[in-house]
């Protein structure tokens, strides 16, 4: 005879597979295409592997900052949801305190990731829809406003993973303790 969790086991699986088999004929989803893979295949490593043509300064950054971003990056964040710029900008000397703050300039390890989450991200409204050189000013923008490029600088493909972030010592090297030495 079996037992009572051998025949909820079997019943499971009939359903399961029964589920799989026909899951068709719901109408919903479809197998995603090479093309709709590519677009989202867009992530930018922390050493600048995976990041697009393209350059962008810190003035520009500021104009499209001042009409894309602007409208939930107030100061002090004052639309509900809004993320104010404290959360962007400052914290610099913050992390070591009861109060950390955690901004790109304080708390980011590396400027590539900052580029990475703009372009994949942002706006919140419309994620994706800016062009790579959108996304290197407004990158340049946040790294000048955090105080860590000048006011002079262009983001590029071969400028950024060179910046320096203050935090970059901040989180361990994973290759540091996944893969032995020599």
């Amino acid at each position: 005879m079996l037992s009572k969790s051998a025949l909820t086991a079997g019943f499971l699986v009939v359903l399961l597979g029964h589920a799989m088999a026909d899951d068709h004929l719901y109408g919903i989803g479809h197998p995603a295409t090479a093309s709709e893979i590519a677009a989202w295949d867009i992530d930018v490593r922390a050493d600048g592997v995976g990041l697009p043509a393209g350059r962008g300064s810190v003035a520009e950054g500021e104009k499209i900052f001042a009409e894309t971003c602007s409208g939930c990056h107030l100061e002090g964040g004052a639309k509900p949801f809004a993320a104010g710029l404290d959360v962007l900008v400052g914290g610099q000397g913050s992390l070591n305190t009861s109060k950390p703050l955690k901004t790109i300039g304080s708390y980011w390890p590396t400027a590539t990731t900052l580029f990475d989450y703009i372009r994949r991200a942002m706006p919140f409204t419309a994620p994706q829809s800016l062009t790579n050189d959108q996304v290197y000013a407004l990158t340049a923008y946040l790294l000048n406003r955090n105080g860590v490029i000048g006011s002079d600088v262009v983001m590029d493909a071969s400028s950024l993973p060179r910046v320096q972030m203050p935090n970059r010592a901040g989180f361990i090297d994973r290759d540091d303790w996944r893969t032995p030495k020599p």
